[in-house]
């Protein structure tokens, strides 16, 4: 089934939820939602249930306007994040619900809900589970439960708020893997939620970010790991050092700071902010270094450094541990830059696709500028 969202806005008296949400979605994509708490995420998803309704904007679901049509008429399957499985029903009778309550014209008989029961009980893997309550289930097994029996009903899409946030870490990474395969094989149009972005990435065919209220990219997980398009997608994944820089010839320039790494910016000279990830700065020792060792701490395997300069700024770092022990406090450093992004006013300096040949670095000893 393919999706298509255009200019769907919500709003709570004066809080804008959603803002012009412009979307579209492939027949059997999986599609995560991605975004910090208060994005707009379960909002979105819950209107496409038809558990909320916008204020404004289009739905439509294989040409079919699906706000014209009520929860029950749309064949979505949703997931929530705790299951709302019925404690009083064994998990067969939980799973076949959705079709019991059909219509009487669309209800299966009830040869047809045991047979389908029976086959989704295999695929799931819980065949052994069927005369249990979901009291006497762990929660992973509830979560198999769940959608169980959001797939019955063969769903046109299926939606899951947040399906691993209430299991533990080592039990969700076993599940993501079960449920890629599980969604690859059933062939369905898919949307979870999530604020997780290992979760999100490691399961979903591209990611939407989205950050109050509005999609902030749109991408392949790889595409945007490596190229956010704003500073709030930079920061929300984890690229939290900022350096103001100077771009000149496309290059990035700072005091003490070797970006040679970097491949030419398509941008005009002039100040600029340089985001990374601490893991992606690597401390050189030198005499001259603007940069000093001011605090090192182990996590066994990682070093993380912190560095400051004289006018107070505070850079962290993440080396391997066994590549740091030349490092030591007090000592003078510059910094290496080996991944980044750059912006000026909100705008990413794009990369061109020729000439990415790298410039060397020149860096002025008599220089007052600083790393600030």
């Amino acid at each position: 089934m393919t999706i298509e969202i255009a200019d769907l806005t919500r709003r709570f008296d004066r809080t804008e939820v959603l803002r012009g949400i412009n979307l579209a979605i492939a027949e059997g994509e999986l599609v995560a939602l991605l975004g910090p708490s208060g994005s707009g995420k379960t909002t979105l998803l819950k209107i496409i249930a038809g558990l909320d309704w916008p204020d404004t904007g289009s739905l439509t679901v294989n040409g079919q306007d699906w706000l014209a049509k009520r929860a029950q008429d749309r064949r979505a399957g949703f997931v929530f994040q705790h299951y709302a499985l019925f404690p009083h029903m064994k998990v067969r009778d939980n799973i076949a619900f959705g079709l019991t309550v059909l219509p009487r014209r669309d209800r299966p008989s009830a040869a047809a809900i045991r047979a389908r029961v029976d086959e989704l009980m295999r695929f799931l893997q819980i065949s052994a589970l069927a005369d249990r309550f979901p009291a006497e289930l762990s929660g992973g097994q509830r979560q198999r439960v769940a959608l169980g029996r959001a797939m019955a009903i063969s769903p046109a899409v299926l939606l899951l708020d947040e399906p691993f946030g209430a299991l533990d870490a080592l039990v969700r990474r076993d599940l993501r893997r079960w449920l890629r395969d599980v969604l690859e094989s059933s062939k369905t149009t898919s949307i979870f939620v999530t604020h997780d972005q290992e979760e999100a990435f490691e399961l979903a065919d591209r990611v939407v970010i989205m950050g109050a209220g509005r999609i902030e990219q749109i991408g392949r997980p790889d595409e945007i790991y490596d190229h956010p398009a704003t500073p709030f997608v930079a920061r929300f994944l984890g690229l939290s050092v900022e350096l103001p820089v100077r771009l000149r010839a496309g290059r990035v320039e700072a005091p003490g700071l070797d970006a040679a790494a970097l491949p030419r910016r398509a941008m005009a000279d002039g100040p600029a902010i340089l985001f990374a990830r601490p893991a992606d700065l690597a401390p050189v020792p030198a005499q001259d270094g603007p940069l000093r060792v001011a605090a090192i701490s182990s996590t066994g395997a990682l070093l993380h450094v912190q560095l400051t300069d004289d006018r107070g700024l505070a850079v962290e770092t993440e080396v391997p541990r066994r590549r740091g022990l030349h490092l030591s406090l007090g000592q003078r450093v510059t910094l290496r830059v080996e991944a980044g992004q750059v912006f000026r006013d909100g705008t990413p300096a794009e990369t061109p696709a020729t000439d990415s040949r790298p410039v060397p670095l020149r860096y002025d000893h008599s220089s007052k500028e600083s790393l600030r």
